[in-house]
């Protein structure tokens, strides 16, 4: 994968994310995130990865304890297309997510 094809990516599933989510607060922190991500020099991208696997983690939870099941079915899906994005780039390793997300 090219470092532009990986930061496209990124920013695609992060505007997927930023899309579905409820809490404007999160909302705001995708965007923010996002532009990181589209503005990071791409050998940085593996700090903004796992931040945007723990902001998606955060996200579903919260969607979670509101009792939102369709969402969080929307945003799941989501983090795992992020979490097999890093994992295949190799800016996150599998053991990592698994700890990080809650997902093996």
């Amino acid at each position: 994968m090219t470092q532009q094809y990986l930061v496209g990516e990124l920013s695609l599933i992060l505007g997927e994310l930023q899309a579905v989510a409820t809490n404007e607060a999160a909302v705001r922190d995708i965007a923010r995130l996002r532009q990181e991500a589209e503005t990071t020099p791409p050998a940085a991208l593996s700090h903004v990865m796992k931040r945007a696997v723990e902001l998606t983690n955060r996200v579903c939870s919260d969607t979670l304890e509101r009792g939102d099941v369709a969402t969080f079915a929307r945003e799941v899906t989501i983090c795992a297309e992020l979490r097999e994005l890093g994992v295949c780039a190799g800016l996150l390793e599998e053991d990592q997510t698994s700890d990080e997300t809650g997902l093996s």
